[in-house]
């Protein structure tokens, strides 16, 4: 928490997406967001994995649930935005790692987050509000999303097949990379750094695996796009850095 209070007063976006909070909503830190002005809150926690919450300082009330995991694990939230003339759905989900080997015959979690992204190819082909999808994607897409697109072409979150996966996913909807619209293709843009390395800075290994997708209408609203590199090198940093999208509504 001492590290999103940072964040919040530094940058005060209006709304707050969280994957793998690792908590079950009873012992969420409601004051502590509360106190910072975020006092709309969707949570859908599970006690010591997965787990997503968005707060927000401007009005919104949850939407949707789905259980695209199929077994009842806490990775998606919706909400939309209630204020006049913010007719925005924002979607938050925690799409599965996918253990360590690409091949869903030796490595069931493989197979889990293929299906997983095939019951969201589903979902998306029934949207039909403006709608914002966010979170941890577990993979990193093109090749300028990662340190070396050669050496990760056979590790999980940069396979081909994930890459095919997930391009079906956003072509369903029509789908717009919001982040990639504002830092191009080839340009470096990272968003994950492991804990495996003490300082992330040295041979700078990162992927890009977390996300803004919107739809089309929505997308062309989009006026900006920042990232927040800085904050992994916070003490006691998450391994992903916060990504921020600005719209005029």
């Amino acid at each position: 928490m001492p590290i999103v209070a940072q964040f919040l007063t530094e940058q005060a976006p209006d709304v707050l997406c969280l994957q793998e909070i690792k908590t079950v909503e009873e012992t969420f830190p409601f004051e502590a967001f509360n106190a910072l002005g975020y006092t709309h809150h969707a949570i859908h926690g599970q006690k010591g994995y997965h787990g997503v919450a968005t707060v927000s300082r401007i009005p919104m009330k949850e939407f949707s649930r789905h259980d695209w995991q199929a077994n009842g694990e806490a990775r998606h939230v919706g909400v939309e935005l209630t204020g006049p003339g913010q007719d925005m759905v924002i979607e938050n989900v925690y799409v599965p790692a996918g253990g360590d080997v690409p091949d869903r015959e030796v490595n069931p979690k493989f197979g889990q987050k293929l299906d997983f992204l095939q019951r969201m190819t589903d979902w998306a082909e029934q949207i039909a509000r403006p709608t914002l999808i966010v979170g941890d994607f577990n993979i990193a897409p093109l090749e300028s999303d990662v340190w070396s697109h050669k050496q990760l072409l056979k590790v999980v979150s940069h396979t081909p097949l994930e890459v095919e996966t997930l391009q079906r996913f956003k072509d369903a909807h029509g789908f717009v990379d919001v982040g990639r619209e504002f830092i191009k293709d080839p340009e470096r843009y990272f968003s994950w750094w492991s804990y495996r390395s003490k300082d992330y800075r040295v041979g700078d290994r990162g992927r890009r695996l977390d996300h803004m997708w919107a739809s089309p209408e929505l997308a062309a609203k989009a006026t900006g796009h920042s990232i927040y590199e800085d904050c992994r090198g916070w003490e006691k940093p998450s391994d992903h850095i916060p990504l921020v999208t600005e719209f005029a509504l």
